[in-house]
């Protein structure tokens, strides 16, 4: 077996495989602040597979997220306690598609190419982000790599995102998904 298909099989149950490199990374991980960069994938594999490649123009962030529901902003006008609704809702977003658009937004400079799962405890997810800067010039003569369009995690145009909304359904049952959910009456997922 080559070391990917070896560093691949550790993330089928990284608890179990990884065991104190796994709970010392996220005690690191837990002190270290929301949006980190990092010189290396720590998925290696995973991110070779999504478009990483060592060469410069390309950044990797790694981004923590809160677990859980999220929670509405208040209405401004009155309600009975039933209608305010404020907690309890689950976001139509993943938890990887904030991540993406949570590091877009502190560089703008930057666009993402792709994210993967990195890690999770009790309260937390770890996403890492491959972002790529479209000015760079080993990026502009790289043509696999696509730099035309702008904002792709804003605009839900990430793999991420076209998966949290439906678009990777097709044919029989998805006839509800497209153009949008929007457009649909939100009857698409």
């Amino acid at each position: 077996m080559s070391y990917y298909k070896y560093a691949r099989k550790q993330y089928d149950q990284p608890k179990e495989n990884l065991d104190e490199i796994w709970s010392q990374r996220l005690q690191e991980w837990r002190r270290q602040g929301v949006i980190e960069k990092i010189d290396n994938p720590t998925r290696i594999p995973k991110a070779r597979q999504l478009g990483y490649k060592a060469k410069n123009g390309f950044n990797t962030f790694r981004v923590r997220i809160k677990k859980g529901g999220t929670k509405r902003k208040r209405p401004s006008g009155g309600r009975t306690p039933k209608a305010y609704g404020q907690s309890k809702y689950s976001s139509k977003k993943s938890k990887r598609v904030i991540a993406e658009q949570k590091v877009s937004k502190k560089h703008s400079n930057l666009e993402v190419l792709n994210s993967y799962w990195v890690a999770e405890d009790g309260n937390y997810k770890w996403f890492e982000v491959i972002m790529i800067d479209t000015d760079h010039p080993e990026i502009q003569s790289d043509d696999n790599i696509n730099t035309d369009k702008r904002n792709r995690a804003e605009e839900g145009l990430t793999p991420a995102a076209r998966e949290s909304r439906g678009l990777n359904n097709r044919g029989k049952g998805a006839e509800k998904v497209r153009p949008s959910q929007a457009a649909n009456d939100g009857k698409g997922k």
